[in-house]
């Protein structure tokens, strides 16, 4: 089949696919990796060269490590160090320790391929489950801080996992050695990374911001995160150890929420390559032959890693939060397609093993699909009494009944000065990197980015602002950003300050609450200070 062909054909699948499982809530991961199965089923995809598609998915899973360094905080950290370092690492160690065990004694494999199982299947799925529970709002409730706890603790333990997985790859004739050069390579990669990296990213960032071409600052961004996965990569590394250190470059700087904003949709369609990928390692002959084993051991693996965390998060809490923490993450997670692939490039596993386990690992994401949205309901069938109350909101920037200012020139400065002089609280956005540096030192919370962006504005969670205040000139730019708004939440007000009627005709089907006419308010405030002016 001609690569062209293909591409084609996973589009219109994987599109048709999502639209469908759409309607029953069902993660477009699954969507991904059915449309892989379906082709590999059905199609002839044999001489494409399946290394160099390989190669593309992997990039998949680099940016999402990248977005996920965007994220890593030790503030956060020690903010939930509880859910984090105590839950998190008792989750992973005891269930890896539990499968690793199973994997040598009910199915005789060897330690390496045993420590390999056991620690993918540890992992749950970070992608499913913080986007159900952000969309059904579960996420601000306790349980909903536990699993956050204990996903961030995952995400961060996927990369000494992938390490160890390389470790394992390596001839066991000198440990010692293999331990040193894998320690001092490590040193190199992140001595380079951090300390003249960060120096070089942002001077680099800077520069290329300056331009004001929005296309350069993402080209820019995919060369920091492509260079940091090589130079990783050339020490023995997974891409995927450098991507995330250079998220964590970025993570202070003021780019952070324009980079997650513009990234995101590169890495979404990068991902689900990757899962189109795991699904065309499906065969159905073996699906056949071992389906009431995949059946079993899906429940099995459901049961014991429900039980492990219900365990671990019962001694500190209520039952019926331990068992809703439970219910929303015994599922598999996305990265164990990440630890199988490099375990099979490193041929550690069994490809009939392996085989085995990817199609245990989607349909546990496909319980999760419909499962987790419902947690709170079915575990109110077992548990009557109610134990759950919202706490403080969990969100990127942690504010609320806000104002937003979009944009930071004269009109947008004295904008911030008076809510900050009110005592409002406020956020800006603003495009023009010497704006952003002009705000900074003057002490004002004013961020880098594209206004009209919906990720930008959610991550400044305009959800639960009181208002938004446009104080940009651009009829186009004010369009744009009215629309991202509206389709966020219709509800938000948003305050516009035009120079004519003209501007108010042309935006007038926008929901626009109020509008500001600049010219008509000056000159009624020029006639009120004439009028009092003395005659005598």
């Amino acid at each position: 089949m001609n690569i062209l062909a293909l591409i084609i054909l996973a589009t219109a699948l994987s599109l048709a696919i999502n639209l469908l499982l759409k309607r029953f809530d069902v993660s477009t991961i699954v969507g991904y990796i059915l449309t892989g199965f379906i082709i590999a089923t059905f199609f002839d995809y044999a001489k494409i060269d399946q290394q160099v598609l390989g190669e593309l998915a992997e990039f998949g899973v680099v940016f999402l490590m990248f977005t996920i360094g965007l994220e890593f905080s030790l503030t956060h950290m020690k903010r939930m160090k509880q859910e984090v370092f105590v839950f998190g690492i008792l989750q992973v160690v005891l269930t890896a320790l539990l499968f690793t065990y199973l994997s040598i004694s009910l199915f005789d494999l060897e330690l390496k391929s045993a420590l390999i199982v056991g620690m993918a299947l540890s992992l749950s799925s970070t992608a499913i489950v913080l986007t159900t529970l952000n969309a059904n709002g579960d996420i601000h409730r306790p349980y909903g801080r536990y699993a956050l706890g204990i996903l961030l603790f995952q995400d961060v333990a996927v990369i000494p996992i992938l390490l160890m997985v390389s470790f394992l790859a390596k001839p066991s004739d000198s440990v010692s050695d293999t331990v040193l050069d894998t320690l001092f390579s490590g040193f190199i990669v992140i001595f380079t990374l951090f300390v003249m990296g960060k120096y070089a990213t942002t001077k680099f960032l800077s520069y290329v911001v300056d331009s004001k071409k929005e296309e350069l600052f993402i080209l820019a961004i995919l060369l920091i995160v492509l260079s940091a996965s090589l130079l990783a990569h050339a020490f023995g590394f997974s891409y995927s150890l450098g991507a995330f250190i250079a998220g964590m470059l970025i993570a202070e700087s003021k780019y952070k929420h324009q980079i997650e904003a513009d990234l995101v949709p590169f890495r979404d369609i990068l991902l689900g390559l990757f899962f189109i990928t795991v699904g065309l390692q499906i065969n159905l002959a073996v699906i056949r032959e071992y389906f009431f084993i995949i059946v079993g051991l899906t429940v099995a693996i459901l049961l014991l890693k429900a039980i492990i965390i219900f365990a671990i998060t019962v001694i500190f809490s209520f039952p019926k939060r331990a068992f809703k923490t439970a219910l929303a993450l015994a599922q598999v997670g996305e990265f164990s397609f990440a630890v199988f692939a490099l375990a099979k490039s490193y041929e550690l596993v069994d490809n009939e093993v392996l085989q085995v386990l990817i199609s245990v690992v989607v349909v546990s994401l496909i319980f999760t699909s419909l499962a987790v949205k419902h947690v709170r309901a079915f575990t109110n069938l077992f548990y009557q009494q109610a134990t759950e109350a919202m706490r403080e909101p969990i969100c990127s920037s942690c504010i609320e009944n806000h104002i937003v200012v979009c944009g930071y020139s004269l009109l947008g400065q004295g904008i911030v000065a008076e809510l900050k002089a009110q005592g409002i609280t406020y956020v800006a956005i603003e495009h023009d990197r010497s704006l952003v540096e002009l705000g900074h030192k003057k002490g004002d919370s004013v961020f880098f980015g594209n206004a009209a962006s919906k990720r930008l504005l959610n991550a400044l969670d305009i959800k639960n602002a009181i208002a938004v205040i446009i104080a940009i000139d651009n009829d186009e730019k004010i369009r744009l950003i009215c629309e991202a708004i509206h389709s966020i939440d219709e509800r938000i007000d948003m305050i516009l300050k035009v120079t004519d009627i003209r501007q108010i005709e042309e935006l007038s089907d926008l929901p626009i609450k109020s509008f500001i006419n600049q010219n008509e308010t000056v000159a009624k405030l020029l006639v009120s200070q004439a009028l009092k002016c003395d005659m005598g």
